[in-house]
């Protein structure tokens, strides 16, 4: 079940995207968009999930569609490989440093998703990449995740390295959250009887 493959198709992106949450951090990523395979790259090495995900989106247009259709479809994905979540350790948060950026990002598996964004980025873009977009892939991917998911910059006055360092921090958190813990085999995370 910690192992799916989802297809999300509109009139604006056809996306496939495969998860295994007991990976090693193996990726292939094409949505087209330069920067942000970099960006999901990143995500799959440091949380150790495994990810290979095709994105076929309107980039004719812009690539807003790609971006934020991916991180409804990988929060999709989530869902599925974590099933009933009983025996995870549902929590996770880190704080990251790289270069000049720092960043914290703090997530609950709770099935209610809700994004606080305290990122802000010194320039519009990132070659040509909208910087605006990094938050729109994160309220996708908490939104359809189910994922309470707080992220703030608290240092950074390079726009790739704070990006990447939210991206980073996500990660390693989401890579804590999904673990099984030992000492809560088969048991729900909760004490409401569901998430």
């Amino acid at each position: 079940m910690r192992d799916v493959t989802i297809t999300r198709n509109t009139a604006e992106t056809q996306i496939e995207v495969t998860l295994n949450l007991d990976g090693t951090g193996q990726y292939d990523n094409q949505t087209g968009v330069g920067f942000f395979d970099h960006m999901l790259d990143q995500l799959s090495r440091h949380s150790l999930i495994d990810m290979t995900i095709r994105a076929n989106g309107d980039l004719h247009i812009d690539d807003h569609h790609t971006v934020e259709d991916t991180g409804i479809a990988i929060g999709q994905a989530l869902v599925k490989a974590l099933g009933d979540k009983k025996g995870i350790r549902r929590y996770g948060n880190f704080l990251l440093a790289m270069d000049d950026a720092l960043v914290r990002a703090a997530l609950d598996l709770s099935g209610r998703s809700y994004l606080v964004w305290n990122v802000e980025f010194p320039s519009q873009k990132i070659g040509t990449f909208d910087t605006e977009l990094v938050r729109e892939f994160f309220q996708a991917l908490s939104t359809h995740g189910g994922i309470s998911l707080n992220i703030a910059r608290l240092d950074g006055i390079n726009s790739h390295h704070i990006a990447e360092a939210a991206f980073k921090a996500v990660a390693r958190a989401l890579r804590e959250a999904v673990e099984p813990d030992p000492r809560m085999a088969g048991v729900l995370p909760s004490t409401k009887g569901a998430l």
